[in-house]
């Protein structure tokens, strides 16, 4: 099973494993491999690491007369596999083994764990566990070496790391299923928040639950974290209602926060294989992917680009956050005083920004330009790093980008309080064929 980070697998396994141990025809066990990603190559140790919390895990979580036996003495290659055959033999049920953060490991030791846990198919179900299942950010067949179309990569590199690892698919060759798990659907956003209702007594205002959903597309992670900043940090009374203005709000606080859930996603924006998919997205060019590539595929598992065609930034936060990473870099260079682009009666001066940053651009635009990161979106880059400086702190820029369009949609809302409804403006900033441009349309939204 397989799912970017933060998804709930970690939960979902722990509250299975419960379920079928309580039954009572299984013994089932979920543990972590994560402690084993120190091992590197050293295959011996990795699998050491990983009994110990397989018998720390069981202590915690089986009854005595379904907890393993001590470990006997084994060869390093061996040890994983002879230790569950010898806990399987004196269970009084099958042994169901949840292997959490399998990808956690690394070459050698990889490739060693996987090589036993096929090794001991065999020997099922008298000797061995009567089902194991592998958890972790990617589908384990990523661990296989990559297509015959791909560039040679070093081998022995670690998952996480390069793909081209194990030299062989014989692990693989037992597997069942590949489950991913799913973000959630609107109406169990609705049940979720829901529950906040129940407990509390505080109800969310209509549209508030379909503007969570828009917002997060569903991602487990940002769902629950929009919801707890308006109910902690924004700290709205259990008496009112939360509204969608509560969640735009804490969307900007999010994002602006930079939480460790975003900031690792973030850190994942400078790998090449990222750049490569991220870059035509940015620009709206059409992706020139070679045949098999499934760089598309490790972006997908990453949670960062959407589940299914067109490719796309999986969610409007995921879209700010990368927009924010990317262009900060210009976002400090800019020395335009954001205040001068406030017009007497509060509204914003788009016409100045725009005739400003067209001289700021003959200024430093070539220089920005040569920086060689994300080149083909470098324009798109530029121009939002000076929108986010010039714009946020009084107003917000919104932005809507895919492959194949040509172009990103950035859509500038800045709040007034003067009696006329106020004006909303769509702006296509500059790249190598035009200029920017700006069209003002009405819109009833502050």
């Amino acid at each position: 099973m397989h799912a970017p980070r933060q998804t709930g697998k970690t939960t979902a396994l722990r509250a299975l494993a419960r379920e079928l141990t309580a039954h009572g025809r299984y013994a089932a066990l979920h543990f972590s491999c994560e402690a084993a990603r120190a091992a590197d190559d050293d295959y011996g140790s990795a699998s050491r690491t990983i009994l110990s919390r397989i018998r720390v895990s069981a202590q915690d979580a089986l009854p005595a007369q379904l907890r393993p036996p001590p470990w006997r003495d084994a060869p390093d290659g061996t040890l994983i596999v002879d230790a569950l055959r010898a806990w399987a033999q004196v269970c009084p049920r099958p042994l169901v083994l949840f292997f959490d953060e399998i990808d956690a490991l690394r070459g050698q030791s990889l490739l060693s764990v996987l090589s036993q846990l096929r090794d001991g198919y065999n020997s099922r179900p008298a000797s061995f566990p009567w089902s194991v299942a592998l958890c972790g950010l990617r589908d384990i067949r990523d661990c296989r070496p990559r297509n015959r179309f791909a560039i040679p990569r070093v081998p022995g590199t670690a998952a996480g790391g390069d793909p081209s690892r194990l030299g062989t698919s014989s692990p693989f060759n037992i597997k069942l299923e590949s489950l991913r798990l799913g973000d959630f659907a609107l109406d169990e956003v609705a049940d979720l928040y829901a529950q906040h209702t129940a407990e509390t007594g505080q109800p969310l205002a209509p549209g508030a639950v379909d503007h969570a959903y828009e917002l997060t597309a569903g991602q487990p992670w940002l769902v629950n974290a929009l919801a707890r900043e308006a109910v902690e940090k924004l700290a709205v009374p259990v008496t009112q209602p939360i509204t969608v203005d509560h969640l735009e709000t804490a969307k900007e606080q999010l994002i602006l926060a930079r939480a460790t859930h975003l900031d690792s996603l973030a850190a994942r924006l400078a790998e090449p294989r990222v750049q490569k998919i991220l870059s035509p997205v940015l620009a709206g060019d059409v992706l020139d992917l070679e045949p098999y590539d499934d760089d598309v595929t490790y972006l997908r598992d990453l949670g960062l680009i959407a589940p299914n065609a067109p490719v796309r930034v999986a969610n409007p936060i995921y879209r700010e956050v990368i927009a924010h990473v990317l262009a900060s870099r210009v976002q400090e260079s800019v020395t335009a005083d954001p205040r001068s682009f406030v017009r007497p009666d509060g509204t914003f001066d788009l016409p100045k920004m725009l005739t400003e940053f067209a001289d700021w651009w003959i200024e430093h635009g070539e220089f920005l330009t040569r920086r060689g990161y994300y080149d083909e979106a470098s324009p798109q880059l530029i121009f939002m790093g000076y929108l986010q400086r010039v714009v946020n702190g009084g107003g917000y820029v919104e932005r809507e980008y895919a492959v194949g369009s040509g172009r990103i949609d950035l859509n500038i809302r800045w709040p007034h309080t003067t009696p006329t409804a106020p004006a909303k403006y769509n702006a296509r900033p500059p790249n190598s064929r035009s200029g920017a441009k700006a069209s003002p349309t009405r819109s009833t939204r502050a």
